[in-house]
């Protein structure tokens, strides 16, 4: 998902100028931020199916 479309979002419910655009792309990094290590953990530990591989991968995401 790209930063326009997460305004495009909050516009559509209704935050509508650049201070709020600021802050709504903030929450939702910290969002995805949250979302991409819980499911970075459940990788964690898996013996089978190259498991922290997938963690490291889902993690790397961050970084980009």
């Amino acid at each position: 998902m790209t930063k326009d479309d997460i305004i495009q979002m909050a516009r559509e419910v209704g935050f509508d100028d650049y201070e709020q655009d600021c802050m709504i792309l903030r929450f939702a990094a910290l969002v995805a931020a949250t979302e991409r290590e819980a499911c970075a953990k459940v990788c964690d530990g898996w013996t089978h199916a190259d498991g922290d591989r997938c963690a490291d991968a889902i993690r790397a995401r961050g970084k980009k």
